[in-house]
């Protein structure tokens, strides 16, 4: 079965996005998107190419656990993708830029890449669970 997962790093200019592998176990950064009206177009129509169902979302919280000015945005755009009907799983997302910067350094696609820490650590969960 094709378990393809969409991994999403929201944030307010840029909205970084990852792909899965087929099998569900590596996260992959595939583009970073410009944060504009058609958002919600582009990334379910990414999803559409790719036959994916479910999406994991980061779930911006500062670094004492408290919600962070983006996370009410972050979280408009997951009912807008259930609306669309996707199955949307929130992933604290901690840190990720920050990781995925010191893997790689800066550049174009660090959203991407921190997408994809976003969409591993869900799919390390979900694995350990069997």
């Amino acid at each position: 079965t094709d378990m393809r997962l969409l991994g999403i790093d929201y944030g307010s200019k840029r909205v970084g996005i990852a792909l899965s592998d087929e099998g569900g176990q590596f996260g992959m950064p595939l583009i970073v998107l410009k944060n504009s009206k058609n958002l919600l177009k582009e990334i379910a129509g990414l999803a559409l190419e790719n036959s994916i169902k479910e999406i994991v979302l980061g779930e911006s919280k500062n670094y004492k656990g408290k919600a962070n000015t983006i996370l009410p945005e972050s979280l408009n755009l997951k009912m807008d993708l259930e609306k669309e009907g996707f199955i949307v799983h929130l992933e604290p997302e901690f840190m990720t830029s920050a990781n995925a910067e010191r893997f790689q350094g800066k550049n174009d696609m660090l959203d991407a890449s921190a997408a994809a820490l976003i969409l591993q650590s869900y799919l390390d969960k979900k694995q350990s669970k069997g």
